[in-house]
């Protein structure tokens, strides 16, 4: 596959549709640039083992971070098709990706890029857009076990340490769920006992709670909204344990909406709509838990949502707006104010701060700058910028990782913007996947070719240690 032959040693485990490979048998490859620096003594790091880091709302407590230019490459690992960002615990690195006509799960080494093993499925999907055919849910570690939904919904459970599979859901098939714009790509999460998923079964369920050790369904919640491209994200509320779904994704007419839903039992709180009335649209941004309340936000002149919850759960919507809608990356909220990259497209999008007391827009600013980039093997001067951008709040900080490849860290306050350090990490396309930050290495995934190396799609760690 991809011009590489596969080694003859394979695990083919009884009665499993999937393929388990040892680590000299890659489909992909690694390569290897420079060891990363070790860890200063006094740093503060943590594993990265679900979609939106340990925080669940892109806040990193990482310190001792480098915000030189341009910082040293540890390894790259070429990958097929996807936009899903990996998963890491310790030194296990879980990546999930296609190549050809199988979805396959990677776990490699996370300071060297070395493969521990693969666990291959057939998939035969097809991005009904054009966009790519790859999966868009990342995966999610728990203690021994890791976590892989695909585009066409193969829920697997897989084994950390060997690759064996433990238990599979199809959930497409089990919950006759017809095919989305772009598949599956809401991102599972654990949540005690439990792996809740966005199902969004036509007339219900639209969230299912798994029993994380069997993938035996405990409860059901909700049977009005379809799956969207947004993932679960847990909080503390009124000092109750909830979690918050923004569903909706394809229908006619289109819906989707907020749930509040106990874990424990799957009992919804309350269900809020928020959808866009554009039928070619999805709610993807996640929903940011803070103060008890919940923003919401979605394209396609959506706009965004505040809603507090009131002690015995019920709500009330505080504001709304126009002007702060989000395609798909999550705003960050810091001390009053959500920072996020508003707008639909490149030639629209700008990164804007909004005061939660109110929802007004306090400044919008759209980082741009002139770069010499080759076209046709002759250098060019172009306006390039961060577009439709992610961000990670980091060590008082703010990491973001531009739509064209761009690597900057900035200043983000009530009073605006400024950047500290930026660098060209490549020049490719919908780089749109959340970069992951783990004990002071930065992971980032480029999702087409770099059309000024040549560099096919990759995932990149770079050592951020100070």
């Amino acid at each position: 596959m991809n011009g590489m032959s596969l080694v003859s040693r394979r695990a083919i485990l009884k009665g499993l549709t999937g393929t388990v490979l040892g680590a000299r048998s890659a489909v992909a490859q690694t390569r290897r640039f420079s060891r990363p620096k070790p860890l200063a003594k006094d740093a503060v790091t943590h594993d990265w083992t679900a979609y939106l880091g340990p925080t669940h709302n892109a806040v990193s407590t990482e310190t001792r971070l480098s915000r030189k230019p341009q910082p040293p490459l540890v390894w790259e690992f070429t990958k097929g098709t996807g936009y899903a960002s990996p998963a890491i615990a310790g030194e296990r690195l879980v990546f999930l990706h296609r190549l050809r006509d199988e979805e396959i799960v990677e776990c490699l080494n996370s300071e060297t890029g070395s493969t521990n093993w693969q666990f291959r499925y057939p998939t035969d999907f097809e991005d009904r857009y054009g966009y790519n055919d790859g999966p868009r849910s990342s995966p999610v570690i728990d203690a021994a076990r890791a976590y892989t939904v695909g585009a066409q919904g193969q829920l697997h459970c897989l084994d950390l340490e060997t690759g064996r599979m433990i238990w599979k859901r199809d959930l497409d098939k089990e919950y006759r769920v017809p095919q989305d714009f772009f598949g599956r790509s809401s991102t599972p999460l654990i949540e005690g006992p439990h792996l809740i998923v966005n199902v969004g079964a036509p007339g219900g369920p639209c969230v299912v709670g798994f029993d994380k050790i069997t993938g035996r369904e405990v409860w059901r919640a909700g049977t009005q909204w379809g799956a969207s491209y947004a993932s679960p994200v847990p909080a503390v509320v009124h000092g109750q344990r909830r979690v918050f779904v923004f569903a909706g994704g394809e229908s006619q007419p289109p819906t989707g909406g907020l749930m509040s839903i106990n874990p424990t039992n799957g009992r919804v709180d309350f269900s809020f709509a928020f959808r866009s009335r554009v039928y070619e649209s999805v709610n993807a941004s996640c929903p940011v838990v803070f103060d008890n309340k919940v923003f919401v936000s979605a394209s396609y002149r959506a706009g965004g949502a505040l809603i507090e919850i009131r002690p015995d759960f019920t709500h009330r919507l505080v504001w709304t707006t126009q002007e702060f809608g989000l395609h798909f990356n999550t705003p960050i909220h810091k001390n009053g104010y959500l920072y996020g990259f508003d707008g639909r497209n490149e030639s629209d999008a700008s990164l804007a701060c909004v005061d939660v007391s109110s929802g007004k827009v306090v400044w919008r600013n759209a980082p741009e700058w002139a770069e010499l980039i080759q076209v046709g093997g002759q250098p060019q001067r172009q306006l390039v910028g961060t577009y439709r951008g992610s961000l990670l709040a980091v060590d008082g900080q703010f990491l973001c990782l531009g739509e064209l490849g761009h690597l900057l860290w900035m200043d983000l306050t009530p009073k605006g913007y400024q950047e500290v350090s930026r660098t060209r990490l490549f020049v490719a396309r919908e780089s749109w996947t959340l970069p992951v930050l783990s004990r002071g290495l930065l992971y980032v995934v480029q999702n087409t070719r770099d059309f000024m190396s040549g560099a096919r799609p990759r995932l990149l760690c770079y050592d951020l240690r100070a």
